[in-house]
């Protein structure tokens, strides 16, 4: 399986027939990158809401927010570029018999997410981020 850097441009799919997957609801700087890339879909496990309230990762909601005056999470999900989907409320609208086993994937990335959010919280006081 060749990575997706690896296969020459001639043989690379167009971006419009690959999935985006994000950790974290995209910020405005990974929207722009997103829509530049020629994506039309990404699908995201954190909304911005996790990333602030759960992740402690309020900045881009600040800068949403004090920028364009915008409400986490309250962007046009679908518009003229792409389609954005929340993974979570995907699996929640699914069949019972199909819900369970989605929601114990989603769970079990999630804990293993927030072991990996632990370690960069213990050294986030050296990274000098010079939002307030």
């Amino acid at each position: 399986l060749k990575r997706y850097h690896e296969i020459p441009l001639s043989q690379r799919p167009a971006p419009d027939q690959l999935l985006f997957l994000s950790t974290h609801e995209p910020c405005s700087l990974c929207l722009s990158a997103i829509t530049w890339s020629g994506f039309d879909n990404f699908y995201y496990l954190f909304s911005h809401t996790d990333s602030r309230d759960a992740f402690e990762i309020p900045h881009d909601l600040k800068i949403l927010k004090e920028v364009f005056d915008v409400e986490p999470g309250k962007y046009r999900r679908q518009n003229e570029f792409w389609s954005s989907y929340a993974l979570r409320e995907m699996a929640s609208s699914l069949p019972h018999e199909q819900r369970s086993g989605c929601e114990s994937q989603i769970d079990s990335i999630t804990q293993q997410y927030v072991e990996i959010s632990d370690q960069y919280q213990s050294s986030k006081t050296e990274n000098n981020i010079p939002l307030n």
